[in-house]
Parts: structure tokens; C-alpha cells; sequence
């Protein structure tokens, strides 16, 4: 037996309902609102777009989701979760990488992300595609007052952050 094809798409607005049961279970305490989710949507197409949102499917089932915002050169991961039973597969460095790319298509010269401080397993994958820690914001994630690690991966000008991405693209995350 085969194991089962996880694949990554656009999210659209459908993906919503399923998106917040698996945010409700990865984030129980600083989950985001559906009207959150919304307004990133809503910079994601058109001529203008500033936003890059991509969820992961395994056959009807909605396993992971990312998201990327980009302004003057510079992007931020927004999001990035993988549903418990995907954890060490590489979904999250298949999604990361692919928010890497968009950073790319935007022209983003960094790209910044916060982390909980606790959430280890993340901070390792971060680092695997080049993020260096640069500080921490105090209380960041609430209600449960708890610190978040910013990190940022700086790019050559001549390479981009999809460059780095590419020598992981493919690499199994056995964390």
C-alpha cells in the first residue's frame, strides 16, 4: 500500500471552515477568528496581491495551511501548521518552503517570522532553511502571556529566499 499524496493548492475562502478546526487544535489558547483568516484572503489575488496562503490536502482532508505576507521588500510568515498526525513528514518544510518562493515572487530581500519560545520542534525548522534568531517580543502570544523568538533569513540579492529553499525542498524532517 502507497502511502497517501499530501498536495498544496491556494487557500480559498471554502478552506476557511476547515482551516479554523485545525487552528482550533493547534492553537487552542491564541487561535486566530475566522474574520482574520478572511482579511488575509482578501489581499491574496488580484494585481496587487500582498499575500500568499497555500493549504495541504491528503485525499478530502485538510492537513496543514501557511500563509506569507509581503510589503517593500520584506515578508512575514503569518502561519504555519500541520495537523499532529502530519508532524515529521516534511509538510511543514514543503509549506515553508513554498511561502520561500512567494517571498521570492514578491521580491522580498528578508523574510521575518515570531515563534513561541516553547515550540522548539518549529524554531529547528526555521533554522534548517537559514532563520537566525534576532530577538524576542515580551507577551507576544496571548492570553497566555507567553514571549515569542523573532527570526529572520536575509537573502543575497542574486538568490532570493527560494534559493535556500531549494536545497531543502524534498528533505524529510525526522524531528
Amino acid at each position: 500500500m502507497t502511502a497517501p499524496v499530501t498536495t498544496l493548492r491556494e487557500m480559498r475562502w471554502w478552506d476557511i471552515d476547515p482551516v479554523l478546526v485545525l487552528e482550533k487544535e493547534l492553537f487552542p489558547e491564541d487561535a486566530w477568528s475566522r474574520g482574520m483568516f478572511w482579511s488575509e484572503l482578501a489581499h491574496a489575488r488580484g494585481p496587487g496581491s500582498t499575500r500568499r496562503y497555500v493549504v495541504a490536502e491528503e485525499g478530502d482532508r485538510l492537513v496543514g495551511y501557511a500563509g506569507l505576507a509581503a510589503s517593500g521588500g520584506l515578508g512575514d510568515v503569518q502561519t504555519i501548521a500541520v495537523a499532529h498526525d502530519h508532524w515529521g513528514t516534511g509538510l511543514g518544510a514543503r509549506l515553508l518552503a513554498e511561502l520561500l518562493r512567494a517571498a521570492t515572487a514578491f521580491e522580498c530581500a528578508e523574510v521575518m517570522l515570531e515563534c513561541r519560545v516553547d515550540n522548539v520542534r518549529a524554531q529547528r525548522l526555521y533554522e534548517r532553511f537559514g532563520f537566525e534568531p534576532i530577538g524576542f517580543r515580551r507577551g507576544y502570544y496571548q492570553p497566555g502571556n507567553v514571549d515569542a523568538l523573532v527570526m529572520r533569513l536575509t537573502t543575497a540579492s542574486d538568490s532570493g529566499p527560494a534559493a535556500g529553499a531549494a536545497s531543502v525542498q524534498g528533505t524529510e524532517n525526522h524531528d
